[in-house]
């Protein structure tokens, strides 16, 4: 075994480290008293299922992540990766095409493999806390179009990244940057309009007050979008959100058919206030840059193994090629990525701050905020108290409670 193949194993198992890690101290952090601010909104029942939720969800998540670190272990250790490449090899095709076979089988043994956690996350889990709405026919139909699509984007993807290295070796990461940046735009495009029909139904919010009041406030904000659109979440789950989507004119303004059903007009429009508040402070172009910068460093990177030797043979297989580096590249990846997420959370949680003061400011309090805010929280069973470290790793919104204390501090 070589030094290469036991660096990757050790990242593997560091990785696993720190994720049990984040995950025991938030279990660690759970309160037993509903905090004061949840006094009358979230009763004594409710807390200890929110709890119970966090807890099953944890116990899932980190047999999951186990389970799969210690699948990636053993096949670097028993030459699994080698018998993929000879498989792949026996083609007898380009290089591009034989990585792409390559990675094709990889995929297809690791969608199998997650299939079922994904059986029993939706149809044991969520049933269990009573948020899956979605049936066998939904499940079947929604993995086989992700499948398609992962499989079609992925390729696509992965060909333009290949035949980069292969022609342009190293300092092919910069084109390959380029690449994947115009990929992520027109990706940008064809999703609302293409893409997320396949999953939902997105129709025309009807006539009525809560129309009249979203359209008088985007008109108030000088938001321009293509129109208000009811998503039928409740198919698959309980759960609520809104979100907008799209760029300019094409902007489309997207809520849960849940989220109508349990909010009030003037919370549903302090939500909204919160999502245009992220327009309106520039934070998904500062977002997108600093994606493009973490991009950058990360196809250096890949440039770096795809086209050096030593990682290749790191997964055991014995003919050197690019798309072995660049896998292996990709294994080391999410101990690299604690340190990106880490500071994109960061940014994103003080945007979250910045667009909820926003939607406070825009309808004239922050009241209708506040509520919407717990409801959410209630509605969702969210965690309102995780601990320091989670929240640094993992958490792109800033806990409740402290964005209810933010909210509180401005009256």
């Amino acid at each position: 075994m070589s030094i290469f193949t036991v660096v990757i194993i050790s990242s593997i198992v560091l990785s696993l480290i720190v994720r049990l890690l984040v995950e025991a101290l938030n279990i660690s952090a759970l309160k037993k008293e509903v905090p004061d601010e949840f006094i009358g909104v979230y009763d004594n029942e409710r807390y200890a299922k929110a709890q119970g939720y966090l807890k099953d969800n944890t116990k899932f998540t980190v047999f999951n992540t186990v389970f799969m670190g210690v699948i990636t272990v053993l096949a670097l250790m028993f030459g699994f990766f080698e018998k993929i490449d000879i498989m792949a090899r026996g083609f007898a095709l380009n290089p591009i095409l034989t990585g792409l076979i390559f990675f094709g089988i990889i995929f297809l043994i690791s969608e199998l493999l997650s299939l079922p956690f994904s059986l029993y996350k939706v149809f044991v889990l969520e049933e269990k806390y009573g948020f899956n709405k979605m049936n066998a026919r939904t499940f079947i139909g929604d993995f086989i179009k992700s499948f398609i699509l992962q499989t079609v984007l992925g390729a696509i993807l992965l060909f333009g990244v290949l035949y980069i290295f292969q022609k342009f070796g190293f300092s092919g990461w910069i084109l390959c940057w380029v690449f994947m940046l115009i990929f992520e735009v027109l990706l940008i495009y064809i999703w609302p309009a293409l893409i997320m029909p396949l999953f939902n139904k997105f129709i025309p919010l009807e006539e009525g007050e809560l129309k009249n009041a979203v359209l008088n406030f985007a008109k108030s904000e000088n938001f321009k979008m293509q129109g208000i659109y009811k998503m039928d979440g409740s198919r698959r789950s309980a759960k609520t959100n809104a979100f907008f989507t799209g760029f300019g004119r094409f902007r489309k303004i997207a809520l849960f058919d849940t989220l109508i059903a349990k909010h009030t007009t003037t919370e549903i429009v302090s939500i909204l206030a919160h999502e245009i508040g992220h327009y309106k402070k520039r934070h998904i172009i500062k977002q997108f840059a600093l994606s493009l910068i973490f991009s950058a460093i990360g196809l250096f990177l890949a440039g770096y193994f795809a086209t050096n030797e030593n990682f290749s043979y790191a997964l055991n297989v014995k003919t050197y090629s690019i798309y072995a580096g660049l896998f292996a590249f990709m294994i080391l990846y999410p101990v690299i990525n604690l340190f990106f997420s880490a500071i994109s959370n960061y940014f994103s949680r003080k945007h979250e701050y910045e667009a909820d003061a926003f939607a406070a400011s825009s309808v004239g309090n922050s009241s209708d905020m506040l509520n919407a805010l717990k409801k959410l929280s209630v509605d969702n069973l969210s965690n309102l108290t995780p601990h320091s470290v989670k929240v640094l790793f993992d958490y792109t919104h800033p806990p409740v409670l402290m964005r209810i204390q933010a909210l509180i501090d401005r009256k």
